[in-house]
């Protein structure tokens, strides 16, 4: 490409990190780095004009785990690794709160509620019988019983009388945090260039060689931080999930706050400026689901149409105003990679939704590595 010795020699030469992705993890990696390495050159490379995963896509929950979710990873995880995660999401929160104020990314701790289907007693009775369990069980994580029975205030119908809320949950505005940490980050002297997709990496003796679409440099380490992306890049077990959501235009006298959770986690809801957001619904086709290409299918947007319909706002007509999709990255297990691939690369993947939640811990852990 047609680079000027003084385009090189200010964006592409010397580098000493630079990070791949420019989400979440990616700019909190960053930022710890300047913290621990105030003199380092520091280098973001984002595919897209704005983070093209899901870290400026989801739907602003700061959230732990419903109890129906928390019942379900104890199926396939240890009490102790449970505990972790949730109390993981719970400092790494407080971490991200920490790095850019709560004020600056508009967070409101109005709790956060499993709603019920009328087709789901079994699930709720289930959930009910457990509460003390659990609350036993993560306690100690947030110093007093997260977890507690509430009436339906809201009036959704076709659900169960009461919700089980989690009283520490909250939400945030997502593109203020973004916005937010991307201030900190170039604060710092980090360079960001946009539009700048990686196509592959070569591990020399003591330096990586990065190829872009658009150029080729050589940094002393690197960082891929691509969560839903990440296997175009690495081999490790991270499986794409795409989240489709939809917002609703203006609701005149909307009652609803706070943040809601159905069926296990897999649909979620909030107001947000006197809207309703609404997304989920990758279990109804969880193959075609595990994609990296952003859109919606008729099947999920129709599921979300209905419960918006049926269940939240029954009584009132809305019109949907805009939808879109985002990235995630799943796997088996629900605890990040957070790893050493060889000499000079390290990754920082699978954030398993929690993004919000976890991913300035992530990006620190990353930093720390070094």
């Amino acid at each position: 490409m047609n680079y000027s010795y003084w385009e090189y020699k200010q964006w592409l030469s010397n580098i000493d990190f630079t990070i791949v992705g420019s989400g979440i993890v990616g700019l909190s990696a960053a930022y710890f780095l300047k913290e621990k390495f105030p003199n380092s050159k520091v280098l973001i490379l984002e595919k897209g004009m704005l983070p093209q995963g899901a870290s400026t896509k989801n739907a602003g929950f700061a959230c732990f785990g419903s109890a129906s979710e928390v019942l379900s990873d104890l199926k396939s995880h240890t009490e102790e690794e449970v505990v972790t995660l949730v109390e993981q999401r719970f400092k790494g929160v407080n971490l991200l709160c920490s790095i850019v104020g709560k004020k600056q990314i508009d967070l409101q701790i109005n709790g956060g509620h499993e709603l019920f289907l009328d087709t789901q007693e079994e699930l709720y009775q289930n959930s009910l019988e457990q509460l003390a369990y659990i609350n036993s069980l993560l306690k100690p994580v947030f110093k007093q019983s997260p977890f507690l029975e509430t009436p339906n205030h809201f009036g959704f119908q076709n659900i169960a009388n009461n919700y089980i809320s989690h009283k520490f949950e909250g939400q945030l505005d997502t593109g203020k945090l973004m916005h937010a940490l991307l201030k900190k980050v170039v604060s710092k002297g980090v360079i960001l260039l946009s539009n700048s997709k990686v196509n592959g990496f070569t591990q020399l003796q003591n330096k990586v060689e990065v190829t872009t679409t658009k150029f080729k440099f050589s940094t002393s380490k690197l960082f891929v931080t691509t969560n839903g992306f990440a296997s175009q890049l690495i081999n490790e077990n991270v499986v794409p999930a795409r989240a489709q959501v939809l917002i609703t235009k203006p609701i005149n006298n909307l009652k609803i706050k706070g943040t809601f959770h159905l069926d296990q986690g897999y649909y979620y809801f909030r107001n947000i400026d006197n809207r309703i957001l609404l997304g989920g619904g990758r279990n109804l086709d969880f193959k075609t689901e595990e994609t990296t290409n952003f859109g919606h299918t008729e099947l999920i947007q129709k599921e979300l149409e209905r419960l918006l319909a049926e269940v939240i706002l029954p009584d009132i007509a809305v019109e949907i105003e805009h939808r879109w999709s985002g990235i995630m990255g799943v796997g088996a297990q629900k605890k990040p990679i957070i790893k050493q691939l060889s000499n000079n690369v390290y990754c920082g993947v699978r954030m398993g939704g929690m993004g919000v939640a976890i991913g300035s811990t992530v990006g620190k852990n990353l930093a720390e590595m070094v």
